[in-house]
Parts: structure tokens; C-alpha cells; sequence
């Protein structure tokens, strides 16, 4: 495996990879980009469906193999995750933040940064608006990504969403600076290189 991981990363040298993760006890989607200087590439979406029937340990564990077979295989910069969206059940709650900290568990175990998007925040980046619904977050990935297929489940959808919600927000003009930017005026100060 480790040779496996040294390859990828001879193969992703000018490129950075991305995990997108939307958690979930039942379904956890998963989608993966490649940004290079070519652009954003779909490498892959799916979901990892866990069977109700199954302890919720043992889904935890499968969600834990699950997510460090997908680091090894395709060495990720970076692992995006969706944050729990906060409803009135409880031991939805619990049992969803469970899933959320075992992946991200998986992803610090070999060393990848970790960040976490409210579901707002991923429809805002990725269609503009923060109350879009699923569909529309779908058109809008198949028409940034160049791809036609309709998932089965949109939980693999969401997943790619954060990933590319991940890009957009490190490709942000403010994104990255090192002092809070108290207006246009500070961001100008702060960026002379930008004013045309």
C-alpha cells in the first residue's frame, strides 16, 4: 500500500486532490477532484451503504475502513466534510456526529487536513444560493464538472459538493490572508496586486 500511495503521488505532483465526505449512518457519500492548472476533474462520487441491521459500531467501523481505504488509494490534500445540520432529533444528532468524527478520525490517522462547511455554506458556494435543494445543487456540479450521470443517491452528490465547496472557498480572492478584512478598503490595502 505504501507504494500504491507513493504512486498517486508521482501521478498528482501539480495537482491537488480532494475527499469530499457527507456523513451518515445508513448512506456516506463520498467524491473526489482533482484541480490542476487544467482545471476541476471528477475522479470519482459514490456512497457506502451501511446495513440498519448492523451494530453501530460495527457501521462505525465500516465508515472508519471505508474512509482510509479511500486516503490510501488516492492520497488527498484534503478531506472536506458537511457539518451535522441541526434538527430537533437528539439521537439523530449523536448518532450523526459519531459518523462525522470517525471520518474525520480516518483522515487525521494518515496525516490530511480537515475542514468542515455547514450545508448552507456548500449550496451558497456551489449554486449561489444557500436554500438551493438537491437537484439543483446536481445541475450545477454536472455543469461545473462536465458530467451527465444522475446519481442514485444524492448523499454521493453532497459529498462531491463539499469537496468542490472546499475549492471555491481556498480559491477565494480573501481566502487565506492572514489579518480579518474589516471592508473593501482593507482588502485593497492588503491586495494591491488585484486593482485594475
Amino acid at each position: 500500500m505504501v507504494a500504491n500511495a507513493k504512486n498517486n503521488l508521482q501521478l498528482h505532483k501539480n495537482s491537488k486532490i480532494i475527499l469530499g465526505i457527507d456523513p451518515g449512518t445508513i448512506l456516506m457519500g463520498y467524491g473526489i477532484i482533482e484541480v490542476s492548472s487544467k482545471g476541476v476533474n471528477l475522479i470519482m462520487m459514490d456512497v457506502l451503504k451501511l446495513s440498519s441491521k448492523k451494530d453501530a459500531y460495527e457501521r462505525l467501523q465500516t465508515i472508519h475502513e471505508k474512509v482510509c481505504t479511500l486516503v490510501k488509494e488516492h492520497t488527498p490534500h484534503a478531506l472536506a466534510i458537511e457539518a451535522p445540520f441541526f434538527g430537533k432529533n437528539v439521537q439523530s444528532m449523536l448518532k450523526l456526529g459519531r459518523a462525522q468524527g470517525v471520518a474525520i478520525a480516518a483522515a487525521m490517522q494518515y496525516g490530511v487536513p480537515v475542514t468542515e462547511y455547514s450545508p448552507r455554506k456548500i449550496k451558497q458556494s456551489i449554486t449561489g444560493n444557500g436554500n438551493a435543494d438537491k437537484l439543483q445543487v446536481l445541475k450545477m456540479l454536472q455543469r461545473l464538472l462536465s458530467f451527465e450521470e444522475n446519481p442514485r443517491y444524492f448523499d454521493a452528490t453532497d459529498a462531491l459538493a463539499v469537496a468542490v465547496c472546499h475549492h471555491f472557498q481556498g480559491n477565494s480572492p480573501i481566502a487565506g490572508t492572514s489579518k480579518r478584512l474589516n471592508g473593501w478598503k482593507d482588502f485593497l490595502v492588503q491586495n494591491p496586486k488585484r486593482i485594475k
